[in-house]
């Protein structure tokens, strides 16, 4: 007598669903250099840790305006004001993001096929067109913080508290479902396709209205362009998010960080317009 098939094995169940702790906890743990102890690396908490993301960029973004109106206070021109507001991002995580945005430069610069670009996104080093792209980007967030800062130190901290808030949430944004990660592994394939789509245009659509309701502190003609620039920063990280899905197949954790950067210099420049 032969035996018959094997029994399929039962499924794993599901993993809990993950608190606002979690959550929380993932997106600090992940997203800044804090010290803070992330015990769940599961889908929930992926997905809960990127809802919180705009809040940590929010807190990034507070932390910079704070060091910017502190040198102010010190008697600091707008110059070095808008450095310790570009730097306190780059320290507080790790020059992670910027690392992100050097990288994705280079892949997509390279002009070689995915396979390629996503090896040399993985390479240590840094190329030309990393390197040229830091240079670029640095430059803008300085000189458009400068100008805001020059202005009132209100506008400066504002503006640096907003790209915070805004490059984080097109971080939300690139993780919606749909959007599959380039390669398995890392950060970029933990998070990548976790939000539900609604979700995601939801946190997208709040981050808008919470810009141009920190713009009517200084009038009609602010909270427009506050909006403005939410908007157009967001616009700027989809069509990033866009060209690097064609080119690289998806998503992967550099992706991520040039995403961030793109929408926080565009909100920086739209900013300082008008």
């Amino acid at each position: 007598m032969t035996a018959g098939p094997a029994p399929d094995p039962a499924p794993l169940p599901a993993p809990p669903a993950a608190t606002a702790a979690d959550g929380l906890r993932f997106a600090f743990g992940t997203l800044t250099v804090l010290r803070v102890h992330v015990g769940r690396w599961d889908r929930p908490a992926a997905r809960a840790g990127m809802l919180w993301a705009p809040p940590v960029g929010l807190v990034v973004g507070l932390c910079a305006a704070a060091a910017g109106g502190l040198l102010l206070l010190l008697g600091s021109g707008p110059l070095p004001a808008a450095v310790a507001s570009a730097a306190v991002p780059a320290a507080l995580t790790r020059g992670l993001h910027l690392d992100g945005l050097a990288d994705t430069a280079d892949g997509l610069g390279s002009g070689k096929p995915a396979e390629d670009a996503l090896r040399i996104m993985k390479q240590s080093d840094i190329g030309p067109f990393g390197v040229l792209t830091l240079i670029l980007v640095l430059l803008a967030q300085v000189a458009a913080l400068a100008e805001l800062y020059g202005q009132s130190w209100t506008r400066g901290a504002v503006a640096a508290a907003l790209a915070g808030l805004t490059a984080r949430a097109a971080m939300t944004l690139a993780c919606r479902d749909g959007v599959p990660p380039a390669r398995p592994g890392g950060l970029g394939a933990a998070v990548a396709g976790a939000v539900p789509v609604r979700t995601a245009w939801a946190l997208a659509a709040l981050t808008v209205a919470v810009c141009a309701g920190c713009g009517a502190a200084f009038g009609a003609p602010d909270a427009a362009r506050c909006a403005a620039a939410a908007v157009l920063a967001l616009a700027a990280a989809e069509l990033l998010l866009r060209r690097c899905r064609r080119r690289l197949g998806g998503v992967t954790g550099d992706v991520f960080g040039a995403l961030c950067e793109t929408a926080a210099t565009t909100a920086l420049l739209v900013l300082t317009l008008g």
